[in-house]
């Protein structure tokens, strides 16, 4: 008689495939690394196989793991559509869940595959836009569930701590040695901002606002084009640019909290729900804040 596949190992398997390291997958399944290896040797053992080819610098699939990451994903869906069919039945309804394009874009994706999956009738409506653009709307019911920023208009139930980090187009691009030092700045009054100039006042910095944008896009175009070093959530960093630090002369920056804030007419079970996966998902571990709740 074959064993048979323990849901649990495969959503780490497949967590630590998504996110292309041990340690990330880690916090995506709430387990430490240490766990997260342990799990996926198992998996290995009861298939007597290797599934990561490890002695590459980037993590890689073996052709065998490529075959079970197909299988796994389809056993995973499978598993939350069953659950659902029995346990959640009957729910269904719209949300309008507001969030910056970058939290959408590096956060919010499995989250919204799995909720899909665990209740297919619920339709979600993304509306993309700033954290400071996204208050107003929550406090005239225009949107239900907000995934934001949290700053002193924004209150909501804590999820995580986002690192802010300096990122340039290298890590010798020539504006580091600039004085005035060059920035590119999110719109006045976001938290990133107000962060990120907290930081650089406080460790003495000289530096000018080369540019200012509300939108990702548009800091991401001008350290592209090696006018400026920007401050950005550690999410929202593309895999192309060179992460900078206090080796650069750069301060270390306070994290951004992550919140999930709701709109007075959001007492459903249709946004209950979705606000507890988003939780559920990408809180933080015991220990790192995962009970805190924004106030």
């Amino acid at each position: 008689m074959h064993p048979e596949f323990d849901v649990d190992l495969l959503r780490t398997f497949v967590a630590v495939v998504d996110t292309g390291s041990f340690t990330k997958a880690s916090a995506t399944v709430h387990r430490s690394q240490a766990a997260v290896s342990m799990q996926v040797k198992r998996l290995e053992t009861m298939l007597d196989t290797t599934l990561f080819a490890r002695n590459t610098r980037n993590l890689a699939l073996t052709r065998t793991g490529a075959t079970l990451l197909e299988y796994a994903r389809r056993m995973i869906a499978l598993h939350e559509e069953a659950w659902s069919a029995i346990v959640r039945p009957d729910v269904a309804g719209r949300v309008v869940l507001g969030a910056p394009d970058d939290y959408v874009g590096s956060l919010l994706s499995p989250v919204l595959r799995r909720f899909s999956r665990l209740f297919p009738h619920v339709e979600i409506e993304i509306v993309c836009a700033q954290s400071t653009a996204l208050a107003p709307m929550l406090a005239d019911n225009r949107i239900d569930l907000a995934f934001v920023t949290r700053d002193r208009k924004l209150r909501g139930e804590f999820v995580r701590a986002e690192p802010i980090v300096w990122v340039g187009e290298s890590t010798d691009t020539p504006v580091l040695a600039e004085s005035p030092l060059p920035v590119g700045l999110y719109e006045p009054d976001c938290a990133c901002r107000v962060n990120t100039l907290a930081a650089l006042d406080a460790a003495g910095v000289r530096y000018r606002a080369a540019y200012t944008s509300a939108s990702l896009m548009g800091l991401i175009a001008t350290v592209d084009a090696g006018l400026a070093v920007v401050a950005l959530a550690r999410c929202s960093v593309p895999s192309r640019f060179a992460v900078l630090g206090e080796a650069h002369g750069l301060p270390e920056i306070a994290p951004l909290e992550i919140v999930v804030a709701r709109s007075a007419q959001s007492n459903r079970p249709t946004c209950d729900f979705l606000a507890a996966q988003m939780v559920q998902d990408l809180g933080q571990s015991p220990g790192q804040g995962a009970n805190r709740r924004a106030t």
